[in-house]
């Protein structure tokens, strides 16, 4: 496939009614930022584009709960995200606002032409009317009973208790949030987009055409919206807050936010051009031009369906070339919720951790939900700093750096006498440009940063075994071996930086180089002999224990505190339910087929086995999955002895977030079957033997 002459990458817009946590980071600005490097680092032309949602109903609600505007609410978090990107060095070339009168016109002018072409349809529809506050109701000025679990303070749009995606009219003893009063129904007119149109389109572009190279769960997705059937989407609202609909007669509606926010890349654009004096256009109509949405799972309706049609139905722009969605990251065996109070706040990141956000960015691109939701724990983010960046990367370069401080004054030694080991080293660490790089480009940012380590690995192995200190007479060895892990200093300086900016430049700075582009690591001969380089200084330090409770205990009163504060309210009565003495374990409740996908389920074989000291209970196992051998602890002591069990084909859970018990860490979950009677049976393949590591599907 040949080079395409630019990219235009977007990440998507952050929603300004607050601040923003750590999962969002992994969803979408921190992977974005990963690939947008890196092509600058090969002299790509790229452009990297951002900016806030401002519109709305949550933010018009917030600014009626709080006694403000919402222009208060969105400078104010405008502010808050922009110094947060910047100090996690998220380098967007343009980060907009869709409050700007330049977005306005920009989604004025997109919404005029489609509708005059009759790309638009318009329909009379009941909606909810507040009488009082003189107004229609959007879904989230409305509150009611949920029909489904009897939850008195459900919204018109969803059920935060139990996750239900409800309409307003679903609400028992819907009430309005402006007035207190109980809406009634009034016509209104609205402007739809008329999806079901365009799924033929859809199925060429996307079924077919993106079947090999889209992410499967972006495909997936995809596919099971367009066979599940498309149907006309609203495009207006009946709202003050907004991008008004330059349309005669449309008084006090605005463009629904779904609409006018990916526009917003293209106003955000339009903006660059005017601050750089560059041509706009090129990055939205030149068929030479690659575009790249960075999004996390919940925003991929809109930009692989949705905008898409928006674009093609309005013609003369590209469409997008991946979306290479991710899924959810969660914290400590939960979802991450900012309202629920179980999240990390990137500014609160910053403010505990001034000056870490290198190890943020290393300990999320080294778990990215990159196909399957996955977990940030402090734990994991102590090993990372501990055990990663400080005993491999750290202290290869800190070691090369004081022995050549120490024994040549801080210049760089020559390279006389090359052992072939010292030529195979060289050879290696060439390769690993590319190695990362064909991960960054299919959008592999965890093995792309596994390469990078790897690298890292080369290096603080290759001195360690070559011992320089302990060689005595010998000078020009000595002399070899360090020019050589100079050498690797310098590669992993340039190749560090889509990664860990900030670790680059320091690294570099040390090395008293430049960065010199992505090849650059490629080569092996950065600093000649006499280079003079500055002092050296710590990359990484070790992450305390201590400093892990403090976070833990942070987080487990900032939970207890929303709970708290939470209104109290009656839980519904519930009829007992009869289960017949055959039927000792009820049915479950119901869950999605996005629950059920979370799962990862593999066949292992347990290798080991041994009675866990002090419990009659557990089992502990050393469990082959595969690619790895896992410790689990299981509850099937008084069902099975270990010599029984060793051998044995089983199906774990692999994704389960790590339990502590007894002071041992289990590792996933066996699953077993039980009868009436109590007693457990393994789950296993009946099938002759499965590779371990093999899929339950």
């Amino acid at each position: 496939m040949s080079t395409p002459k630019r990219y235009t990458i977007t990440a998507a817009l952050p929603y300004a009614n607050g601040p923003k946590h750590i999962g969002h980071l992994a969803g979408a600005y921190l992977p974005a930022d990963v690939y947008a490097r890196y092509l600058r680092l090969n002299k790509r032309d790229v452009l990297f584009v951002c900016g806030s949602d401002e519109h709305g109903t949550a933010i018009a609600n917030q600014a009626i709960k709080e006694k403000t505007t919402p222009r208060e609410i969105v400078d104010k978090y405008h502010k808050l995200l922009i110094d947060c990107f910047e100090q996690f060095g998220i380098q967007f070339d343009v980060y907009h606002r869709t409050s700007d009168p330049l977005h306005h016109e920009t989604a004025q002018a997109f919404f005029k032409n489609m509708n005059d072409r009759g790309l638009l349809e318009e329909k009379t529809t009941e909606q909810f009317y507040d009488e009082e506050a003189q107004q229609f109701l959007a879904d989230r000025y409305i509150t009611g009973t949920c029909p489904n679990c009897s939850h008195p303070k459900a919204y018109g749009d969803q059920c935060e208790k139990c996750g239900s995606s409800l309409n307003p009219e679903d609400l028992i003893s819907p009430r309005s949030t402006l007035s207190g009063n109980a809406p009634v129904m009034r016509p209104t007119k609205h402007w739809y987009l008329p999806l079901d149109k365009y799924e033929k389109w859809l199925n060429e572009w996307i079924i077919e055409g993106h079947k090999d190279d889209w992410k499967v769960n972006v495909y997936g997705q995809c596919k099971s919206w367009i066979e599940g059937g498309l149907h006309p989407r609203a495009v207006t609202r009946d709202l003050d807050w907004g991008v008004k609909v330059p349309v005669e007669g449309a008084d006090g509606k605005v463009l629904y936010v779904w609409f006018d926010a990916p526009i917003g890349y293209i106003s955000a654009t339009r903006q660059w051009g005017l601050n750089t004096g560059k041509d706009w256009e090129p990055y939205w109509k030149d068929a030479d031009t690659k575009l790249v949405h960075f999004i996390g799972k919940d925003n991929i309706v809109f930009h692989c369906i949705i905008f898409p049609v928006m674009l093609h139905a309005h013609g003369g722009y590209i469409l997008p070339d991946n979306v290479p969605a991710n899924e959810f990251l969660n914290l400590e065996g939960d979802k991450m919720s900012t309202s629920g109070g179980w999240s990390i706040e990137m500014h609160e990141y910053l403010a505990d951790f001034p000056g870490k956000a290198d190890e943020l960015r290393y300990t999320l691109l080294s778990n990215l939900p990159e196909s399957k939701d996955s977990e940030f724990t402090w734990k994991d983010y102590q090993t990372k700093c501990t055990s990663e960046l400080a005993d491999i990367f750290s202290n290869f370069v800190h070691r090369t750096m004081t022995l050549v401080e120490k024994g040549h004054a801080g210049k760089v030694p020559d390279a006389t006498v090359y052992t072939k080991d010292d030529l195979l080293v060289l050879e290696k660490a060439a390769k690993f440009p590319e190695l990362i790089g064909d991960n960054i480009e299919r959008y592999r940012f965890r093995d792309a940063l596994m390469e990078f380590m790897n690298l890292a690995r080369l290096g603080n192995k290759y001195l360690t075994d070559a011992e320089p200190w302990k060689i005595k007479n010998d000078e020009a060895r000595v002399s070899t071996i360090l020019n050589v892990s100079l050498q690797l200093c310098a590669s992993l300086g340039f190749l560090s930086e889509p990664f860990l900016p900030f670790a680059s430049q320091k690294l570099l700075r040390m090395l008293n180089l430049q960065q010199r582009g992505w090849d650059a690591g490629k080569a092996t001969n950065h600093l000649p002999a006499g280079h003079q380089l500055n002092a050296k200084e710590m990359l990484f330090q070790k992450v305390d224990e201590s400093m892990v409770k403090i976070q833990l205990d942070k987080l487990e009163a900032k939970r207890a505190a929303v709970i708290a504060a939470q209104p109290k309210t009656e839980e519904p009565k519930k009829e007992p339910v009869v289960v017949a003495a055959a039927d000792l374990h009820p049915l479950a409740d119901i869950c999605t087929f996005d629950d059920f996908v979370k799962m990862d389920i593999r066949v292992g074989t347990i290798i080991e086995a041994e009675k866990m000291p002090k419990s009659d209970k557990l089992l502990k196992l050393k469990v082959d999955i595969g690619h790895s051998v896992r410790t689990i602890l299981s509850g099937i002591a008084k069902h099975y002895s270990p010599e029984q069990v060793i051998g044995q084909q089983v199906t774990v859970l692999v994704n389960l977030a790590p339990r502590k018990m007894m002071g041992t860490e289990s590792e996933g979950m066996i699953l077993m079957a039980e009868n009436k009677d109590g007693e457990l049976s393994f789950v296993a393949p009946t099938k002759g033997h499965m590779h371990n590591g093999g899929i339950v599907k």
